[in-house]
């Protein structure tokens, strides 16, 4: 209420200050009022103070006083211009010109405005002096997102804005709002010679090549990179701090998505019933949200996880009613394992495509409990695709995974079991089509180590690699989600597909990059003073060094650059119908030796630690 007072106080001075300039303008001379002239000294400000009270004027922050303000302000002594010159025509006061109804108000309105934007830069002055222990920033990318991140950041007080950088050449020396803007190639030893501490990567248009070849370049220098989402995440063309986030190893390790087929897409999609199970897990959630794109009638979401479940189901609802899409959206509580419940939703919704992603998947947790692990991974599969195909599903899609490849481990072989159902089942059930698609990790999944190396590194570390030479293909979610939807159209019964991951990633240097993108230092032998430690704790029971995607050579190419059908062996469903009984009883008695020597008869390549 005083600072309120305070400026009510300085609009009536400001009042007078005008009312006598306009005087002076007027009648072309300094002079001292008489007479009638007092009147407008009184009037003045006591027409002006209500009118900027109904305009809320006194209710903006100054530090934040932006266009939207001066416009009000504007309005405001528009009106008290027409109000003023209404009381002059009114009462003909003696020695009072009529035209000081037009200049009173002008000169009120320059003062006013310079009162305003000079307690702005003022205000913002201090905060710049406030930000200068926090950090020195520099802003990647002088274009319309780095301007308006600029003015953001100038208000939250975060930092001190050194400056822009960007690749247009012709920008080099110019400036925006006071900053200067230099050009790429002074980007090194402007950050040293400026002490910079934080670079923000305001390039949402950027390839990924070109954000890759900044963020190599800044190897080495203490800077925490940061970044603004892509161009099609900011679709209110609005940028503000709330988007401004950590630089992930997507950044790095992702690739420039290859344009999908929409053909491919909209197959046995649009206006079809789809059921996605495992819907509130990482990749289910992904594939959920790409499969409403297409408009299908029904979309129905399978998961065991309630939270999961209500979390994708809330998502999703929201996005029908932002992009008005006529989809029903039908959650559905249930577990794989139990075949009943699947039978009743099954015969109930007569899903005509099915994305089977439900699985456990961490190789740990299934390793102590493999009996769970075959029950699900395993038996939840096989439940799952009787289910769909006595209903009449035209196509039953398994998520599977580079694990099934000669796999080291119990998850690894229950999926390699699940790929063997699906392929028994394509030969017997000739009005489903059963396909699979297989590929590696995918980043920021709840199985992935991303997740677990942020939240070490956000403690403290230290962060905890197995071995200093395991390696992992990865592939960011909405790539594998929109990968697998296309593949799944291909399928023509028993396929198995596999995507191009690209190349393998050494686990150490993924986590040597996520300290130094952070703006830290490696703690090693050679660097004792570091910030972060990377402790190598050993393989895991049923951890392999390298992960493969095929069993069996020559990969035969689809029509799709990044999918490829292996050809893998496969066992006739009579043959297999039989082990599988020893399975479950394996499995239902938690016997760890009966299963693995199942898994050893069965599975190629199989060696359990």
């Amino acid at each position: 209420m005083a600072k309120r007072l305070a400026v009510i106080a300085l609009d009536v001075v400001l009042a007078l200050l005008a009312t006598w300039f306009a005087y002076a303008l007027r009648l072309d001379n300094t002079y001292y009022p008489v007479g009638s002239q007092w009147w407008v000294y009184a009037v003045a400000p006591l027409l002006a103070i209500p009118i900027f009270v109904r305009f809320g004027l006194y209710r903006a922050i100054f530090r934040y006083t932006g266009q939207a303000a001066l416009v009000a302000t504007g309005k405001a002594v528009s009106l008290y211009a027409g109000v003023l010159t209404a009381v002059l025509l009114w009462q003909q006061w003696p020695g009072v010109p009529r035209s000081l109804g037009l200049l009173q108000p002008i000169v009120f309105l320059l003062l006013v405005g310079a009162s305003r934007a000079f307690a702005r830069f003022w205000l913002a002055g201090l905060s710049t002096q406030s930000a200068d222990s926090q950090g020195r920033l520099l802003i990647f990318g002088a274009g319309s997102a780095g301007a308006q991140t600029a003015a953001a950041l100038g208000m939250a007080r975060q930092y001190t804005l050194v400056g822009f950088v960007d690749d247009d050449a012709t920008k080099d020396g110019r400036s925006i709002n006071g900053a200067p803007v230099h050009a790429s190639g002074k980007l090194l030893p402007l950050v040293r010679d400026e002490e910079i501490t934080d670079i923000l990567l305001a390039m949402p248009n950027a390839t990924r090549e070109r954000r890759n070849q900044i963020i190599e370049s800044l190897q080495g220098l203490p800077v925490h990179v940061r970044t603004l989402p892509s161009m099609s995440d900011l679709a209110s063309g609005k940028v503000t701090v709330q988007d401004i986030r950590e630089l992930d190893v997507e950044d790095l390790l992702g690739r420039e998505p290859v344009p999908p087929n929409a053909e491919l897409l909209a197959r046995d999609l649009v206006g079809q019933v789809v059921l996605v199970s495992g819907a509130g897990g990482s990749i289910g959630g992904e594939l959920t949200r790409q499969i409403l794109q297409q408009r299908p009638r029904q979309l129905l979401l399978l998961d065991h996880n309630e939270f999961g479940l209500y979390a994708i189901h809330q998502e999703l609802d929201a996005i029908c009613k932002v992009q008005h899409l006529s989809v029903e959206l039908v959650p559905l509580l249930g577990s794989v394992s139990n075949p009943e419940r699947l039978a009743a939703i099954c015969n109930t919704y007569h899903p005509a495509t099915v994305y089977h992603a439900a699985a456990y998947k961490h190789v740990p947790m299934v390793e102590d409990n493999p009996g769970e692990g075959v029950r699900n991974n395993v038996f939840g599969t096989l439940n799952m695709a009787q289910a769909a195909a006595a209903s009449g599903a035209h196509r039953f899609v398994l998520i599977s995974t580079d694990k099934a490849v000669r796999p080291t481990n119990v998850m690894g072989a229950t999926k390699r079991v699940a790929e063997l159902v699906l392929q028994a089942l394509a030969q017997e059930h000739v009005g489903t089509c059963f396909s699979m698609v297989r590929f590696g990790n995918v980043l920021g999944s709840s199985g992935s180590v991303v997740p677990l190396f942020r939240k070490q590194l956000a403690a403290g570390g230290p962060i905890t690699v197995t071995h200093e030479e395991v390696t992992r293909f990865f592939m960011t979610i909405p790539e594998a989600a929109q990968l697998v939807l296309q593949a799944g159209a291909m399928g023509q019964g028993g396929d198995v597909f596999v995507l191009d991951m690209g190349q393998p990633v050494k686990i150490m240097d993924l986590a040597r990059r996520m300290v130094q993108l952070s703006g830290l230092s490696v703690r090693d032998t050679a660097h004792p003073t570091g910030d972060i430690e990377i402790a190598v704790t050993g393989l895991r029971v049923g951890e392999k060094l390298y992960e493969e995607l095929l069993i069996g050579d020559n990969p035969q190419p689809t029509a799709h650059p990044r999918i490829m059908k292996a050809h893998e062996p496969s066992v006739p469903w009579a043959e297999l119908q039989s082990e599988l009984q020893v399975l479950l009883q394996a499995a239902n008695a938690h016997d760890t030796l009966a299963i693995k020597s199942f898994m050893l008869k069965h599975v190629q390549g199989y060696q359990p630690a």
